[in-house]
């Protein structure tokens, strides 16, 4: 048995990896930003890049699973510095931390937004531009810290790339999709031909536990995608079918939405305040972000069990359960 930190672990990923970790017989230690119960032997509060780190988070853990941060969210003004104060500065002090306790591993969840979007070309790690975003650009130079302090004092040190990632409990836009959808609010796409990569859950989980257990991810970064293109046009058929929805005969034209897109940019600017649909929204119903996984296939033989498709009957039923623990109906008017 040995003794894990995962901090973030109350999120959707962090959770699910406790969960395994838990599985397996191990001993998990959950640094979290407020009290939550969970499958954890001890747990700690603070806010990393903020608050001190707790007297002993890190006795005689073997190692980390670092996924605390501050989500690709669009943070504006002041808030920017939250991205820099808490992927970074955080990433920093916990690294430091983990290398004077003698933790003889670590790995960093970052995103495939460490570098920058690749358009229409289907990229792996070898596409190394870097982001446009503060996000991004937070999550390179974590990423960085991470190699760097892997040279200087002999940790196993790895960094994962998740695409999106789906999977039962879900959010963000993947959930909001979902339940527009079922809501009849989501409008029914054309088909652009792009196509968007993504991972299940389980299949990042298993990624997770190999570059951690494996002598040959250190030092590495590694792609974590499942293989597959999902255009949204796509996935809003197959929700509609796992939903029992008629899938509507006309679509919506791409000139309706660019104009949509543009009057969500102007009242931005007249009220100071986020859109739900703007040009950035637009763009990702329209651009592609497509990424290889070789390499981690090649290095560590990892293969992707699932595909949205398979797993979308768990996702609907495990936001019904949800639902139903919360007093919430399943009328797309409660939605």
């Amino acid at each position: 048995m040995s003794r894990y930190l995962v901090t973030g672990a109350s999120g959707f990923i962090g959770r699910s990896l406790s969960e395994y970790l838990a599985s397996q017989g191990h001993e998990v230690w959950a640094l979290l930003r407020q009290p939550s119960e969970g499958p954890w032997t001890k747990t700690f509060c603070c806010e990393i890049g903020k608050d001190p780190l707790p007297d002993s988070l890190l006795e005689g853990v073997d190692g980390v699973f670092h996924l605390a941060n501050v989500a690709h969210t669009d943070l504006t003004g002041s808030d920017v510095e939250r991205y820099w104060q808490i992927n970074v500065v955080g990433m920093k002090a916990l690294l430091q931390a983990a290398v004077d306790a003698d933790v003889s591993r670590f790995v960093y969840f970052s995103s495939v937004k460490a570098a920058a979007d690749p358009g229409e070309k289907c990229v792996d790690e070898r596409w190394d531009h870097m982001p446009g975003d503060v996000y991004g650009r937070s999550k390179r130079e974590a990423e960085q810290l991470v190699l760097a302090e892997g040279k200087r004092s002999g940790m196993h040190v790895c960094n994962l790339r998740p695409s999106l990632v789906y999977g039962v409990g879900v959010k963000g836009n993947l959930l909001r999709m979902l339940q527009a959808v079922r809501g009849g609010r989501f409008p029914p796409l054309p088909e652009f031909g792009n196509r968007r990569s993504m991972v299940a859950l389980d299949d990042l989980i298993s990624a997770a536990w190999l570059v951690m257990e494996n002598a040959k991810a250190n030092g590495q970064t590694y792609i974590v995608a499942d293989g597959m293109g999902y255009s949204p046009r796509e996935l809003y058929e197959a929700m509609c079918k796992e939903l029992e929805l008629a899938i509507p005969r006309w679509e919506i034209p791409l000139h309706l939405l660019r104009f949509c897109a543009a009057a969500g940019d102007a009242l931005e600017w007249l009220l100071k305040r986020k859109m739900p649909f703007n040009s950035q929204a637009l763009m990702r119903l329209t651009g592609s972000a497509c990424y290889r996984a070789e390499r981690i296939q090649k290095d560590l033989g990892w293969q992707p069990q699932h595909t949205f498709f398979d797993v979308l009957p768990q996702m609907i039923q495990g936001l019904q359960s949800s639902e139903l623990e919360r007093g919430v109906g399943m009328d797309s008017r409660n939605v």
